[in-house]
């Protein structure tokens, strides 16, 4: 199949499919004029890629892990011995970065409540009347 049906099949756009290419994730094999051509096993490395970055790994970790994973129908399964320790890495980095959130926002909510009651009612009739159609005259 072309890269144009690859797309339909996936979901992906065909530019992304030639990032995933260029990043070395799929290796569609190639026309002597140069078109690429894709299998339903490209396919499948598709939703595979596209499931490890829902999952919060970047491109470069998901090339390591690609080849060690492989999907059951329902979920992908690790199948190199070494993966599980590079996937529990992940996910502990994955964490520290929603607690360093989690933090931010009780600092924003902090330096929120400590403004001035005029400042916050200030706030809110902006953002009411932001949320208010252009063309009906304030209440």
């Amino acid at each position: 199949m072309r890269i144009g049906e690859l797309s339909r099949r996936t979901g992906a756009s065909e530019r992304l499919l030639r990032y995933y290419e260029e990043q070395g994730l799929l290796r569609p094999a190639r026309l002597p004029s140069g078109y690429r051509v894709y299998t339903q096993a490209d396919a499948d490395t598709v939703r595979r890629i596209r499931t490890l970055l829902v999952a919060g790994l970047n491109t470069a970790t998901i090339a390591q892990v690609l080849p060690c994973v492989r999907d059951d129908g329902e979920r992908l399964v690790p199948t190199c011995s070494d993966l599980l320790e590079d996937l529990h890495r992940e996910r502990d980095r994955i964490t520290r970065a929603m607690e360093d959130l989690e933090s931010s926002r009780a600092m924003l909510d902090t330096v929120i409540a400590a403004a001035p009651q005029r400042v916050a009612e200030g706030m809110r009739r902006s953002i009411h009347s932001m949320s208010e159609p252009a063309n009906t005259p304030p209440v």
